[in-house]
């Protein structure tokens, strides 16, 4: 029987598929487009694909679904059970103004109104040695009442208890006889982390968008099993790695942002294999440029990211996201400033362009306008562009008011976008200790290509790399990504009290802890990894870094870890303070099941048609109008061939732009290589 494995990349604008079949190494893509029923769409992508789900051996599955429930607050309505005299944390949060010089500032909302926050007498110390036991009667009564104002779920958070479970355990075993429909969620199982309000956030969270993930994946496996698939369903996390529909149905906070992790972890991949370890991960999408960095191989991540304000505690993907895509709106503020985005018109009604009723002017309409776009070779002849209704958006919204021409207004949507983005680049570069000239850019999702070459110049990275299908790169992203679990647990103590038989106890609990949830995965010992980090700081800090702990002879690498914690702050921060004391606040343990990581095919050209498909007159900002650039197919770039800038590129599902003093080069895998051209 054919091995064969299929991912499935749920986008703001469209839903990707990549089907990799293990024995050939052959890559089929497909899209769709993401409005509607996300459901109907993911079958929808199946059926294009002529796939006998009978033959598959396993879907992994990205999705969006857990973070637009949070950003448009469409979650489910809940309740909160907590320890009594803490049903206002979530209100209260740090009691600090995010944004000083706002006069305007308020917090977010609690998603859980006052009246439904309800309190139980019990109390643990610090040290999670009971205070005071868990009135049962209290605790009954609290259920009842949430259940009778119809609550789909409850968070339960007690004070301290990551340092001891048991009054949460027993509450949970309480709600299931008291309110068995309800869905429950304990926050020792979510964070064991102190920090009140960002635990109490997490949990509350991940209860809020419980039933609707819940019922998604449920869906999902229903119509999965009734056409016969007998193989696995994957879910991706925000940290990179895949794990069980079960675990992702019980905790989809660890999915907040599956979709975009995919990619990361697909540009890792391919730095390997092209022996590139230091790289910025840049994708365009029709909503979000979502970018992230891969340093010696490995993607940064972050164990505390914020969602719509609300922080959550889970180890991520280090990702910073900006509302500028191809669907990104151009809009002009009271003062006469122009804008691109955050907002976007999605996938229903799409730009101007697109002619599906859409009538505001986006990034994409300019891109057509300034002749970047081909209006009868877009997504490969699937769809027409309409030029004048996209030159009739940006005149009414750009151009009149702003008294430009109209490829003015169109270059200075497309250069803002262009900085908005290169300004996202340095914020996960310069401000965290990396020159971007020291990295190379992996530009992929349906614009990539056609930013890869102003990022490169604007940057000055070494190079831009756009890999081949570039608009289904993060699910085949997917494709490399290994089963995953975490847990993170509070390990507070003077550096200087820590013994290594002290630090090795823990971390080797830990580890049994977190090895024991692959026993579901059917992943035997052999095939898994583990990774050992130490949240550490300088006395009298607030924030840690995150050091690794890289070797089993604790003893001897007790006294390196503080010289790694010196190293690592210095490169963060350009200080280090070796002569201070030290903490070490937080110990973590991950665990890697490894799984089969699709080959890189050597790229074969196609044998019928030549490469280069004609020329077609464009406008670049700096470089002028009415400049001749030559247009390729992509598909027929045999290896080592070299385009001159200015010049298009064109595949089924991408456009490249090539930018005058810059060459483009296809690799045997057909990637093109963007650099720079000495003049």
């Amino acid at each position: 029987m054919t091995r064969k494995r299929l991912a499935i990349d749920v986008g703001g604008t469209f839903v990707d598929f990549v089907l990799l079949d293990e024995e050939t190494g052959d890559i089929k893509i497909e899209k769709a487009p993401s409005s509607g029923l996300l459901e109907q769409r993911f079958f929808e992508g199946i059926d294009s694909l002529t796939l006998d789900l009978k033959s598959l051996q396993a879907i992994i599955h990205g999705s969006t679904l857990v973070i637009n429930t949070i950003v448009q607050e469409k979650g489910a309505r809940i309740g909160l059970i907590t320890t009594k005299g803490f049903r206002d944390v979530l209100e209260l949060g740090r009691g600090n103004r995010e944004e000083i010089y706002n006069l305007f500032y308020s917090p977010p909302p609690p998603l859980i109104e006052r009246y439904l926050r309800l309190e139980v007498s019990e109390r643990l110390d610090a040290k999670g040695e009971v205070v005071t036991p868990l009135d049962e009667d209290e605790a009954r009564a609290a259920i009842r009442q949430l259940k009778a104002e119809g609550v789909d779920g409850i968070a339960i958070i007690f004070l301290h208890s990551y340092m001891n479970p048991a009054h949460e355990e027993r509450m949970r075993a309480l709600v299931k006889e008291e309110f068995p429909a309800a869905a429950a969620t304990i926050s020792s199982e979510i964070c064991r982390e102190w920090r009140e309000f960002e635990r109490t956030s997490t949990t509350v969270l991940n209860v809020y968008t419980k039933p609707k993930l819940a019922q998604y994946l449920s869906s999902l496996e229903n119509e999965l099993r009734r056409r016969q698939f007998g193989g696995n369903l994957s879910i991706m996390q925000s940290s990179g790695g895949i794990t069980s529909l079960r675990a992702a149905q019980e905790g989809p906070i660890r999915t907040t942002v599956s979709g975009p992790a995919g990619g990361v972890i697909g540009v890792a991949a391919l730095g390997e294999r092209l022996s590139e370890h230091n790289l910025v991960a840049a994708d365009v999408g029709g909503t979000t440029f979502d970018v992230a960095l891969v340093s010696n191989g490995q993607p940064l991540e972050q164990t505390e990211h914020r969602i719509n304000r609300r922080p959550v505690l889970q180890p991520t993907i280090d990702i910073v996201s900006i509302g500028a895509g191809g669907g990104s709106i151009a809009w002009i503020d009271d003062a006469g400033g122009l804008h691109i985005g955050p907002q976007s018109v999605e996938a229903d009604p799409g730009p101007a362009c697109y002619g599906l009723g859409g009538t505001q002017a986006t990034v994409t309409d300019a891109q057509l306008v300034l002749g970047y776009l081909d209006p009868a070779y877009y997504l490969g002849e699937r769809m027409r562009l309409d030029r004048d209704k996209a030159e009739a958006a940006i005149q009414e919204d750009i151009a009149e008011p702003l008294g430009l021409s109209l490829i003015d207004a169109a270059a200075g949507i497309v250069h803002l976008a262009n900085m908005n983005m290169a300004y996202a680049i340095r914020n996960i570069t310069i401000e965290r200790g990396h020159d971007p000239r020291r990295f190379s850019l992996v530009c992929y999702g349906g614009g990539g290509g056609l930013f890869a070459g102003f990022l490169l110049n604007e940057l000055e990275a070494a190079s831009a790399i756009v890999p081949l299908n570039p608009a289904t790169f993060s699910a085949w992203g997917l494709l490399n990504a290994d089963f995953r679990e975490d847990d993170v647990r509070t390990f507070l103590r003077p550096f200087a009290d820590v013994t290594a038989e002290m630090l090795k106890s823990e971390l080797d609990a830990l580890e049994r802890d977190v090895r024991s949830r692959f026993a579901d995965y059917g992943i035997a010992p052999a095939q898994t990894a583990a990774q050992f980090h130490a949240a550490m700081r300088y006395h009298g800090q607030e924030h840690t870094v995150k050091v690794p702990v890289i070797s089993t002879d604790f003893a001897a690498d007790l006294l390196s870890l503080r010289g790694r914690l010196d190293a690592l702050h210095q490169r963060a921060y350009a200080l280090s303070l070796p002569d201070s004391a030290a903490e070490i606040v937080n110990i973590q343990v991950s665990i890697l099941g490894i799984t089969a990581k699709p080959t890189l095919k050597r790229f074969a050209p196609s044998a019928e048609g030549a490469s280069l498909k004609g020329s077609r007159s464009i406008t670049i900002r700096d470089f002028g109008r009415g400049i001749n650039a030559a247009v390729y197919n992509r598909d027929h770039l045999e290896a080592g061939s070299g385009v001159q800038g200015a010049a298009i590129i064109e595949e089924w599902t991408s456009t490249i732009l090539v930018l005058p003093g810059q060459a483009a080069t296809a690799d045997a895998f057909g990637n093109l290589i963007i650099k720079r051209v000495e003049s």
